[in-house]
């Protein structure tokens, strides 16, 4: 199988430097349509969609291989390598921060720089670390989306999304959980909920800018502070924009960040 069928690759733009755009849990590459081409003119633009995700290849979906974060680390790598990608641009929504920091760690040499929106490096409060959520609470949400996946889609997307003047976006977050494989996205959901990567964010090397979201359910303030305090070369920008998905919601505002950091 190759990797540009199973992730469903698309590449765009020219320029020496590609900017690889990743997006998060129970969504696809669209989500970025309204921030990738305004890029395409001075770099080489990648957009991809996980396994179980979009215009990806099912069949390539192996339990055991996407049974942690590291299974999709593997992956990008893989596109990376296929595409012969060096000093590029990361630019990961939520859990695919993540993703790009892993892979970060294992080939430095890929990408330069890194950009995470809404990043979260444990969901789960430990301590004295605040990650938004008790574990109840996790397994809760968690045990409603194994129940329930189009109630759980109808009921979380929108508090996801957050803007609730803007409905429409509300709608269109719900309607990409509903048209995810149910069992695929369940397992995606807790891979994304459990993990634990705050041991590797001093790891990091690459240059990396901190998106945080204003009034964001999912990843609050205290995380993207925490986030941008662990990694020795970063910055956090404090976006206006609200809610958990600013590439949807506020796509000029991600722009000018992303242009003003690379």
């Amino acid at each position: 199988m190759s990797v540009a069928k199973r992730n469903n690759i698309q590449v765009r733009g020219s320029g020496p430097i590609a900017m690889v755009f990743a997006h998060g849990f129970g969504c696809d590459q669209n989500m970025w349509r309204f921030v990738a081409p305004e890029f395409e003119r001075d770099y080489r633009t990648v957009l991809f969609d996980h396994v179980g995700a979009g215009h990806s290849d099912l069949n390539a979906y192996d339990p055991a291989r996407y049974s942690s974060l590291q299974g999709y680390a593997d992956d990008l790598l893989e596109i990376g390598r296929e595409l012969r990608l060096e000093n590029a641009v990361f630019v990961g929504h939520s859990v695919s921060a993540m993703i790009g920091a892993l892979a970060s760690l294992q080939d430095p040499a890929m990408f330069g720089s890194l950009i995470m929106v809404g990043p979260s490096p444990r969901y789960i409060d430990d301590g004295a670390y605040k990650g938004g959520f008790s574990a109840q609470q996790i397994e809760e949400l968690l045990s409603f989306l194994e129940e329930n996946h189009m109630g759980w889609s109808a009921q979380m997307a929108p508090a996801i999304m957050g803007n609730p003047d803007r409905p429409e976006l509300g709608e269109e977050l719900t309607n990409s959980f509903c048209s995810a494989d149910p069992e695929i996205t369940r397992a995606f959901a807790r891979v994304t909920f459990m993990s634990d990567n705050r041991a590797d964010l001093p790891r990091i090397s690459a240059r990396t800018l901190v998106l945080q979201c204003s009034e964001d359910i999912i990843a609050g303030q205290q995380v993207g502070e925490y986030v941008q305090k662990h990694i020795p070369r970063s910055e956090l920008v404090l976006l206006k924009a609200t809610g958990h998905c600013p590439n949807l919601s506020a796509p000029d505002e991600v722009i000018a960040a992303i242009r003003a950091f690379v």
